[in-house]
């Protein structure tokens, strides 16, 4: 089971598709983010890359900056997530 959460990315004018996959509660704060054939998992608390399959380096630093940005929320997203 998935639940989205999406995270704008206003220079790039488009949102960045950041997941919670159920069964991983018991693991740290993370998201993951997907498009197409590439996924990568960021830690939250600090925010850093935890591992990535096919995002280029530059694309990974964009991201990792739109997370850290909204790391707030997303911190706030999975704990009200992983609370039920």
């Amino acid at each position: 089971m998935l639940d989205w959460v999406h995270v704008a990315d206003h220079l790039a004018v488009r949102t960045i598709p950041a997941l919670f996959f159920s069964n991983e509660g018991q693991e740290p704060p993370h998201i993951h983010v997907q498009r197409e054939r590439m996924l990568a998992k960021f830690w939250l608390e600090p925010v850093r890359l935890a591992s990535s399959t096919g995002f280029a380096p530059q694309e990974l630093h964009r991201i990792a900056n739109v997370v850290t940005e909204h790391e707030a929320a997303l911190l706030d997203a999975w704990n009200e997530y992983f609370a039920n």
